[in-house]
């Protein structure tokens, strides 16, 4: 799993999104949007992915060298979990090339179209863009030109990150 977060701007304030996004099928299994950039941020976001994917003993998730994911509370959480944290080294392409990918998409596809007056706005954007657009609608090249939902519905045997 990569996890990685993002700040965009309202006319309130900025909003942070968290997002946990499984490697193999690109699909986000996790996230969480704030208005602070708190370690809750993280944790909330990996407790959600998580959640949905119950993730075997010795899964791996790389994120970013932020104070939020080194912090004691994100890696205790992924322990607990069985996860393996790994934050790679500084611009390790491999490691983040996903992940990257994904932000740039959603600042092309949402984030630069239109600006919100409200956090409460944005943050509703982001859950369509997240839920609705990028897991069961955009169709990624890495896939097959499938959706992250066709791709795992397609290869379910596969044990997710």
């Amino acid at each position: 799993m990569g996890h990685r977060h993002h700040r965009a701007p309202t006319r309130e304030g900025k909003v942070y999104c968290c997002v946990v996004l499984d490697v193999y099928s690109r699909r986000v299994v996790g996230w969480s949007i704030d208005s602070t950039q708190t370690s809750a941020l993280v944790t909330n976001a990996l407790g959600m992915a998580i959640h949905n994917r119950t993730p075997q003993p010795g899964g791996l998730i790389h994120s970013d060298h932020g104070t939020q994911f080194t912090s004691g509370a994100f890696t205790r959480r992924a322990r607990e979990s069985g996860l393996v944290p790994s934050m790679g080294s500084i611009g390790d392409c491999f490691d983040n090339a996903v992940i990257e990918s994904f932000w740039g998409r959603m600042q092309v596809e949402l984030l630069n179209r239109q600006r919100w007056r409200t956090r409460i706005e944005l943050a509703n954007a982001i859950f369509e863009y997240l839920e609705i657009f990028h897991n069961r609608q955009r169709r990624h090249s890495a896939l097959g030109m499938r959706t992250p939902v066709e791709y795992e519905m397609l290869y379910p045997t596969r044990q997710p990150a």
